[in-house]
C-alpha cells in the first residue's frame, strides 16, 4: 500500500479512529492486524514469511534472556543466520551467483545450479526486507547485551516488527525506543496529532509535489543515457540528488508523523542532510536509523577508531561496502558505498592536517569562516551527488558513461529535455525552498491552532494543484 495512494488516505483516517476509541489492550490488536492489512496490499503470500522470522527471533530472545555463556551466544547465531539467511536468499542469491559463475567460467569451469527466478519461478524480493530484517537483528543483539529485556508478548513483539508506518523503508528503530511505547496508553493528545498531521502533509508535499516533479527530467536523461549529452544529464543528477532526499525523507516525515498521530514516536532519520559541511556530516544526518545501526553492530565491533589508523580506514571501507550491498545486490551500490568510505577517509586525514595548521593559523574572520563554510556546502554537495550517479543508473557501466559525460560536460551544450522551461523553473524554486527546511521544521513544533489549519490546508492545496500522481513507488521501497 503506497502512502502516495487513496488507498492509504482511507486507511490512515479508518485505522486512527478505531486506535483511539479503544482501552489499551485492543489498541495493539488493531495496530497488529492493520499492520499485517498493510503489507499485504503489496504480496500477501510474504507474510507468512516475515511470520516465520518473527516467531524464531521471540522465541531466540526470551531464551537469550534466560540462558548464559554459550548457550547465549549460540541462541543469537541461530537467530542471526535466520535473519540474514533470509534476506541473503531473496536478494543476494542471484548476484552470488553470477559473481560464482563468472569466477568458474575464468577457469574454464561450469555449474548447474540455478538462478532464483529458474529454481522458484515468479519469485520477487519482498518490499522492505532490508529494514524489518535489521530491526529484528537490533532486537536479538539488544537482548544479548542486556540493554533490552526480551518481549514476551508475541502479538507485541510482532507489532514492532510489522508496526505499518516504518515497516517496509523505516527508520529502522531499536526495541528500546519503541518497544515500551505499545504497552503504555496515548490518549488523545491534539497539540502531538496536529503536530504528526503537518509532518505527513509536508511528506506528501516532498514526495508528489518535489520528488515526483524530479523525476520528470530525471527518468528520461537516464532511460537514454547513450544520447543525452553532458548538460542533460548533469541536470539529472542534480535533480536525482533532489529527488531521492525528498522521496525518501517524505516517506520518513508521513511515517512518522503517522506514528505521532497514534502516540508513538519514532527516532528521526534526517536532519537536513544537504546543509551538510562534510561527507562525515553529511551522515550524521542521512538516514540516521541505517548510518548508527552499522556504527553500533558492524563498525565498533570490528574495533572501530580503537585501533591503527589503517584498521580504521579499513573498517570505515568494510562497513561502507556492506552499506552499499544492504542497499542492492549490484556492483555500482558497493561502488558507492566504497566511495563514500574513500570520501570518510580523505576527510578524516584532511582534518588531521586542518588540527596541525591550527597551530600556525590561530583566527580567521567570521565572514571568512562563513565564506568557508558555504564553499564546503556545496563542495559535498557536489561530491555526494557524483555518487549518486551510481545509485540511479541502470548499470555500473552506464554509471561509468553518465559520470564521464558530467566529468567533461560542455556548459554550453543546450538541455535535451521535454520538460517547459517553466517547468524547470518551478522545479528550481522548489530546490530553493529546502533551504528553508529548518524553519518549517522549527515552526511545525510551535504552530498554534490556528496556524495549523492555515498551514495544513494549504499545504493539502499545493498537494492537489502541483503534485505529480502517477503512483510512483517510493524509491527505497525496493530495498
Amino acid at each position: 500500500m503506497l502512502f502516495n495512494s487513496l488507498h492509504f488516505l482511507l486507511f490512515f483516517i479508518f485505522t486512527t479512529l478505531a486506535y483511539f476509541s479503544l482501552p489499551l489492550r485492543g489498541r495493539w490488536i488493531l495496530l497488529l492486524l492493520a499492520s499485517c492489512y498493510f503489507y499485504m496490499a503489496f504480496i500477501p503470500v510474504y507474510l507468512l514469511i516475515l511470520g516465520l522470522v518473527i516467531g524464531i527471533d521471540y522465541v531466540a530472545g526470551i531464551y537469550i534472556e534466560r540462558s548464559e555463556g554459550h548457550r547465549r551466544k549460540l541462541l543469537l547465531i541461530i537467530s542471526l543466520i535466520a535473519n540474514v539467511g533470509l534476506l541473503a536468499f531473496f536478494k543476494y542469491y542471484d548476484f552470488f551467483h553470477e559473481q560464482i559463475t563468472a569466477l568458474l567460467g575464468t577457469f574454464g569451469l561450469t555449474h548447474s545450479v540455478p538462478m532464483l527466478g529458474e529454481l522458484i519461478p515468479g519469485i520477487v524480493l519482498p518490499i522492505g526486507l532490508s529494514f524489518h530484517t535489521f530491526q529484528s537483528i537490533s532486537y536479538t543483539i539488544e537482548v544479548y547485551r542486556g540493554s533490552q529485556k526480551a518481549e514476551h508478548n508475541l502479538g507485541v513483539y510482532a507489532l514492532y516488527v510489522l508496526f505499518y508506518p516504518q515497516l517496509v523503508a523505516g527508520p529502522i528503530e531499536r526495541p528500546q525506543n519503541i518497544l515500551h511505547q505499545f504497552h503504555a496508553f496515548q490518549p488523545f493528545d491534539w497539540t502531538r496529532v496536529r503536530y504528526g498531521l503537518l509532518l505527513m502533509a509536508g511528506g506528501f508535499v516532498k514526495k508528489v509535489v518535489i520528488a515526483d516533479r524530479m523525476a520528470l527530467v530525471v527518468d528520461p536523461a537516464f532511460r537514454h543515457v547513450d544520447i543525452s549529452n553532458g548538460s542533460t544529464l548533469l541536470l539529472a543528477a542534480v535533480f536525482y540528488s533532489i529527488q531521492i532526499y525528498c522521496d525518501f525523507s517524505g516517506y520518513t516525515d508521513i511515517a512518522i508523523g503517522a506514528g505521532q498521530v497514534l502516540g508513538i514516536r519514532m527516532m528521526k532519520n534526517f536532519d537536513t542532510p544537504y546543509l551538510a559541511a562534510s561527507i562525515a556530516d553529511f551522515w550524521r544526518r542521512w538516514h540516521i536509523s541505517l548510518s548508527s545501526w552499522f556504527r553500533d553492530y558492524v563498525y565498533i565491533p570490528l574495533g572501530g577508531n580503537r585501533g591503527t589508523t589503517t584498521r580504521t580506514y579499513l573498517n570505515t571501507l568494510a562497513v561502507f561496502g556492506l552499506s552499499g550491498l544492504w542497499h542492492g545486490a549490484s556492483w555500482k551500490f558497493i561502488i558507492w558505498g566504497l566511495l563514500h568510505g574513500f570520501y570518510l577517509i580523505v576527510g578524516q586525514m584532511w582534518s588531521r592536517r586542518k588540527v596541525a595548521d591550527l597551530e600556525v593559523v590561530q583566527r580567521k574572520s567570521q565572514v571568512n569562516g562563513l565564506a568557508i563554510h558555504r564553499v564546503n556546502q556545496l563542495l559535498t554537495f557536489a561530491l555526494v551527488t557524483l555518487t549518486w550517479i551510481f545509485f540511479r543508473a541502470a548499470s555500473t557501466g552506464e554509471a561509468v558513461t553518465v559520470l564521464g559525460k558530467v566529468l567533461t560536460v560542455n556548459l554550453a551544450e543546450p538541455v535535451q529535455t521535454t520538460v517547459s522551461m517553466a517547468e524547470l523553473l518551478f522545479c528550481t524554486l522548489l530546490i530553493v525552498s529546502l533551504l528553508f527546511e529548518p524553519r518549517w521544521i522549527a515552526f511545525t513544533k510551535r504552530v498554534t491552532n490556528g496556524q495549523f489549519w492555515l498551514t495544513f490546508i494549504g499545504l493539502i492545496v499545493v498537494c492537489y494543484f502541483f503534485g505529480v500522481f502517477t503512483a510512483n513507488q517510493f524509491i527505497y521501497f525496493q530495498f
